[in-house]
């Protein structure tokens, strides 16, 4: 990566701490984001903290998709950069009024923020409360601050909506008094109907005139709304919006952050759970903004049927949600009980009051033959649909490839649902209509052999779109593997393939027809020369022109998202 000239000199600027009271009073405040990215990417706390403190901008944005090369935020300049927003409540130079730290990671990365027991999500409520101790009295001069901008950017509207009413109005009265003229031009014969003509344009401008007063009360009545809520965000002088990981033991941390009032409030873009009972769950979302909550990501909780009909409508309350994810929530239809149609009707009227779901996830909820169901309802066609480990039926395959989502569908995961002969139409149909929108594909550990991927390689072939594509953990030979590639070749779009180690590679004693774990658990073969399958692969890439397309057999670390 290339380093602009202005990148260079903000790292020297940086480097010495110790020099830093003679040269931030007299920095331009056009050179703070170049000099906050230098003392980031060259771990400088101290430098972050300092800068942050006095943040000449009303917007701070920290975070967001790394360009290539750029490492994540380091978890000392983190906690510096929070630091800096509390005392710059007390500073007078601080004009800081809204702080993105939407998609930080951590030096692990994920949402969790593993980092040795440090997450970020504890640090921000940490950051929250504190400010609302140490800051009671001075953070009156910074909502002073805020409080007089606001009512100078008001004054200015004002005077600009005035002065657009008087120009209206002054054209309007030339108008008319152009139209007057030309009708006492009009010959006694025309008088009577020159007459009728001047009563009409009064009462057209009559008739402008309530138009413009009842946008003007509009206006007013907008403002006056606009007014209310800020009287309610009265105390706040820093909106801090962040990603929000919550667990057993940071929930009453969250919590108290998230009820608390003072100079910082905690917004939420993407909130995770885990391991969390549904009260408390309803409590956080009960808690959290109405606007600006993205997605909901809920993990190992035992939630049940009767959980998930209970949070649905807490859910659609949030008019932004378009993502809705559940893993492991202990959801399994496979058990007939009484109450299951009913329970059923409440999944799917809750699910169809989310407006605005595009991005739906179910893992391991043991949904066999339900699918349309859950997916029927749902008001607008999905664009991410993830259905790992659901026990899907083959009237479940048959209903997603006629359903409305198929067509728009731009990610596709249907890892550990197994497919045979019966399924497999349905696939083919699926990824027909699915062809001209379908970026990402998975069917991993689906029990593809030869002969069924055989069967289905021309409809992924179809896919004229498709830029990543997973099949690990299927039965297939080095000949399947060869066919497979043959035709990835063929695929301009596609830029990732996630294959299987061939059977060949495994040690003897492997069943004919492998499950996916037996193959996840199955020992290779340590006599054979690992590269090999890898070499053979890479060289009908090579022959073909197709230097550009990723292979892997790396399960673990293989990452979709890697395709731009």
């Amino acid at each position: 990566m290339v380093l602009s000239l202005l990148s260079l000199c903000a790292k020297e600027v940086v480097r010495d701490h110790s020099s830093s009271h003679s040269w931030l009073r007299w920095m331009p405040k056009d050179l703070y984001r170049a000099l906050l990215e230098a003392a980031f990417s060259t771990c400088r706390p101290l430098a972050v903290g300092e800068l942050v403190q006095r943040w000449p901008e009303l917007t701070l944005r920290v975070g967001g998709r790394r360009k290539p090369g750029q490492t994540a935020p380091n978890r000392l300049c983190i906690q510096s950069m929070l630091l800096g927003v509390v005392r710059g409540l007390t500073d007078h130079r601080c004009a800081l009024e809204v702080l993105d730290l939407c998609g930080v990671q951590g030096d692990e990365g994920g949402m969790g923020d593993p980092m040795g027991g440090w997450s970020l999500t504890v640090a921000l409520c940490t950051m929250v409360l504190k400010a609302r101790v140490r800051t009671r009295r001075p953070q009156r001069t910074r909502r002073e601050q805020k409080k007089e901008r606001d009512q100078e950017r008001k004054r200015i509207s004002a005077l600009e909506r005035e002065r657009d009413l008087k120009r209206e109005r002054g054209q309007k009265k030339r108008d008319g008094e152009l139209n007057s003229n030309e009708s006492t031009n009009v010959g006694e014969r025309t008088e009577s109907s020159g007459s009728v003509s001047e009563e009409d344009l009064s009462k057209g401008v009559r008739r402008r005139m309530e138009i413009e007063r009842k946008r003007e009360r509009t206006v007013l009545g907008s403002s006056e709304r606009d007014s209310e809520e800020k009287e309610m965000d009265r105390d706040v002088v820093v909106h801090v919006r962040a990603d929000l990981f919550v667990n057993g033991r940071s929930w009453e941390r969250v919590h108290s952050a998230l009820s608390t009032s003072g100079p910082l409030k905690l917004q939420c873009r993407y909130l995770r759970v885990e391991e969390i009972s549904v009260p408390s769950i309803s409590i956080l979302l009960d808690l959290l903004p109405r606007r600006g909550l993205l997605g909901v990501d809920i993990r190992y909780s035992s939630l049940g049927v009767a959980g998930l009909a209970e949070l649905l409508p807490l859910l659609s309350t949030f008019p932004a949600l378009k993502s809705l994810r559940l893993h492991y929530c202990n959801l399994d239809f496979r058990r007939v009980h009484p109450s299951q149609s009913e329970a059923l009707g409440e999944l799917s009227q809750g699910l169809a009051r989310l407006q605005e779901l595009r991005h739906l996830s179910l893992t391991a909820l043991r949904l066999p033959g339900q699918l349309r169901v859950l997916l029927s309802s749902l008001p607008q066609p999905l664009e991410i649909l993830e259905l790992p480990y659901l026990s899907l039926s083959p009237a479940d395959f048959a209903y997603l490839s006629c359903s409305h989502h198929t067509s728009t569908l731009q990610q596709l995961d249907l890892s550990e649902n197994r497919l045979d002969e019966n399924t497999l139409p349905s696939i083919r149909r699926l990824l027909s209509q699915a062809s001209g929108s379908l970026q990402h594909l998975s069917l991993s550990g689906c029990g593809l052999t030869d002969g069924l991927l055989g069967l289905l390689l021309p409809s992924l072939g179809g896919c004229r779109a498709l830029k990543s594509l997973a099949l690990a953990l299927n039965p297939l030979s080095m000949a399947g593997l060869m066919d497979l590639v043959k035709m990835a070749v063929r695929m301009p779009s596609l830029r990732q393939l996630l294959y299987p180690n061939p059977l060949e590679d495994y040690q003897p004693g492997l069943p004919d027809l492998p499950s996916s774990a037996q193959l996840l658990d199955w020992p290779l073969d340590e006599t054979s020369d690992i590269n090999l399958t890898s070499n053979k692969l890479n060289r009908v890439l090579i022959d073909n022109g197709r230097s550009d397309i990723f292979l892997t057999c790396d399960l673990l670390n293989y990452d979709k998202d890697m395709v731009a």
